[in-house]
């Protein structure tokens, strides 16, 4: 464990950190700016250069703190990320794909972020409400202007993304990744998603690789979770990691805290350098409340997990695993 290590986001040549940092459910709600300012400082001091945020998050407010914690520093020695799709606003138009939400959206993320363009804009769903052409074709013109470098989606299916490559060949513009929920409790992009986006040269962002924190084993069965801990609080995620809390899922957890004590390594980074074991994971994206938190995920990187503990992991959660793809979901109306 040592330096920051940093791989190809899909087949592009964008290097990233291996672990980025998100902003989802901490920045702008659950942490105030101050906390979020030291945990950005702690992300650059280890050597993080993947910024992940979206439009949604707090309302705006997370794109806002992310760019000023980041103002002052070289602009070409990061990677900012953001997305589009969900609600921003009360109107009708307020949301979704469409050509008229893309085109608003990115020159607010823009004027929030502080920055002349984002590395990679993604598509927060799948949006069932729009033609792909039509979103494809903004995406387009995102790119060709300038405001953005690549083209990211975020928990979509292997027959959507094959669709939205072709487009996006035609197009002439790169899209390089998905943003998927993994972790060694949830699996569904191994069958579908994980192939195809080889095939096609796309890389995974992967959100939530400590399964909202339950794989740091803090949350024990029988027990009320830690008093200010993600599942105590509504605006971080409680709802998000309720799927997890079971007794079975928790004392499965604990089973495996020799398996990381052998490793040398905490709960956290045997997760976080479990889902990096993944040749087609570009990066595991961390969220934090404290900037410890930040230092210990950021330990992961550059950790290689021996086929053994592997198959010793493999052995004690298959009981409890996720793997149906049929799980990668978005909407099915607009939002």
């Amino acid at each position: 464990m040592g330096l920051m290590e940093f791989r190809h986001l899909g087949r592009s040549g964008m290097l990233v950190s291996e672990i980025s940092y998100g902003n989802w459910i901490t920045h702008g709600s659950q942490v105030e700016e101050d906390a979020a300012l030291a945990c950005v400082r702690a992300a650059l001091d280890v050597g993080i250069t993947t910024f992940d945020t979206a439009d949604v998050y707090a309302a705006t407010r997370a794109e806002a703190v992310l760019g000023r914690a980041l103002k002052g520093e070289r602009r070409e020695g990061l990677e900012i990320f953001t997305k589009v799709y969900w609600p921003t606003g009360p109107g009708p138009n307020d949301r979704s794909l469409s050509r008229k939400h893309i085109m608003e959206s990115i020159n607010g993320s823009l004027r929030r972020l502080q920055t002349d363009y984002v590395d990679l804009y993604q598509a927060h769903r799948y949006d069932v409400s729009t033609p792909l052409e039509e979103t494809m074709e903004a995406f387009a013109d995102v790119v060709h202007s300038g405001k953005a470098h690549y083209i990211g989606v975020s928990e979509w299916r292997a027959s959507e993304i094959r669709a939205a490559h072709a487009l996006a060949r035609e197009l002439r513009i790169p899209l390089i990744s998905n943003q998927p929920q993994y972790s060694i409790l949830w699996r569904v992009i191994e069958a579908e998603v994980v192939p195809a986006s080889e095939e096609l040269g796309l890389g995974q962002i992967v959100w939530s690789p400590i399964a909202q924190g339950v794989l740091t084993g803090k949350y024990l069965p029988g027990q009320p979770p830690p008093e200010g801990s993600r599942a105590t609080d509504e605006k971080s995620g409680a709802n998000f990691i309720q799927r997890f809390m079971t007794d079975e899922v928790l004392s499965t957890v604990q089973r495996l805290k020799p398996l990381a004590e052998q490793a040398g390594l905490t709960m956290a980074q045997l997760a976080v350098a479990w889902v990096l074991q993944n040749p087609n994971v570009s990066s595991a994206i961390v969220g934090a409340t404290r900037p410890d938190q930040v230092r210990d995920n950021a330990a992961a990187a550059g950790v290689k997990l021996d086929a053994g503990l592997l198959k010793a992991i493999d052995e004690i959660v298959e009981p409890i695993v996720e793997r149906d793809p049929a799980k990668t979901v978005s909407p099915s109306h607009r939002p």
